[in-house]
């Protein structure tokens, strides 16, 4: 949704920490239109979660990841002390396999 200045000068802006001055010296551009073109990115980003929610989206899926993975732990330790059952336990191991798989697909 940026244009490829606008991803440029963000990135220089927010993953590699340099200043106003710095990005228009590498981007050929004045330190205003640096500015403005951060301010612009920012809020059409601002825009976009607001209609898309992702990162409300994440935040659940994480929470629910973390839930499941206590769930299966108690799974875990209940079929120690009770069952020994040996289904159970494979069926527990995909499940936790398939939950890995999720939260890799997710970063």
């Amino acid at each position: 949704m940026l244009t490829d200045k606008q991803r440029e000068v963000m990135d220089y802006y927010y993953n590699d920490d340099l200043s106003l001055a710095e990005i228009a010296e590498h981007t050929n551009i004045t330190r205003q239109g640096v500015r403005d073109s951060i301010k612009r990115g920012e809020a059409l980003l601002l825009e976009l979660e607001a209609k898309l929610r992702f990162g409300e989206r994440m935040l659940h899926a994480e929470h629910a990841a973390e839930s499941l993975h206590e769930i299966l732990a108690k799974m875990e330790e209940l079929n120690a002390l009770y069952l020994f059952s040996t289904p159970l336990r494979d069926l527990l191991r995909e499940m936790e396999t398939a939950l890995a798989e999720l939260e890799s697909d997710q970063d």
